[in-house]
């Protein structure tokens, strides 16, 4: 089979109002009790005797959300949360979600991409989620500077199937609508661009 990888588009080359899906998906086991883990998801601590095993807070909801920013996005060398946070960097133990999830939005920008929705289901036998649905919808809309009718929240269990109905983890799954705008420029670019050219010859500035 013939291989096209290499003439898909960039991110930057896409024709603006180009819109793209990306699915995230994420499984947290839970850890034992004696870690002391709390269970954050969406941001939000939920009262729970286990929190979720992982290298940085285990969120993860925001971990499904930023694979399906970036699988629709699909920008060369930031392709999942595994290629930009790795979890043999140290830099990213116990790392806050929200704060690589605001930097996932960043990476967005940059490329060119609008987030337009998102919608989210965890899926968890135990605790019951839903009272903590919408602090969960709020913080990521706020992250993404979205609006909260821009981001749709739902918990369900498995009837006790799989890991999940046997309260060994949780999973997320995630589902993210961009477009291609025009890539986000810096104020010192913006103004380089925008300032009348006082010597035509001068060599063009290096980009930072």
């Amino acid at each position: 089979m013939k291989d096209n990888s290499s003439v898909l588009p960039e991110a930057a080359a896409l024709t603006p109002n180009t819109q793209r899906i990306g699915l995230g998906i994420d499984v947290h086991a839970f850890a034992p009790v004696e870690a002391q883990r709390a269970l954050i998801l969406g941001g939000v601590t939920i009262e729970h005797e286990r929190g979720l095993a992982g290298h940085s807070d285990a969120d993860v909801l925001v971990h499904a959300v930023m694979d399906a920013l970036l699988g629709a996005a699909r920008i060369s060398g930031a392709e999942d949360i595994g290629a930009l946070f790795p979890d043999t960097d140290s830099t990213y133990k116990n790392a806050d979600s929200l704060v690589l999830l605001a930097a996932v939005r960043d990476k967005l920008a940059a490329a060119g991409y609008k987030i337009i929705d998102l919608d989210c289901v965890l899926v968890a036998q135990a605790p019951r989620l839903s009272p903590y649905r919408e602090q969960m919808r709020a913080n990521l809309a706020r992250v993404l500077n979205l609006a909260p009718e821009q981001v749709g929240v739902k918990a369900t269990t498995t009837e006790r199937l799989g890991f999940e109905g046997r309260e060994e983890g949780i999973s997320a799954h995630a589902v993210a609508l961009v477009e291609a705008v025009a890539p986000q420029q810096s104020d010192s670019s913006a103004q380089s661009k925008s300032a009348p050219s006082q010597n035509t010859t001068s060599p063009q500035a290096e980009r930072p």
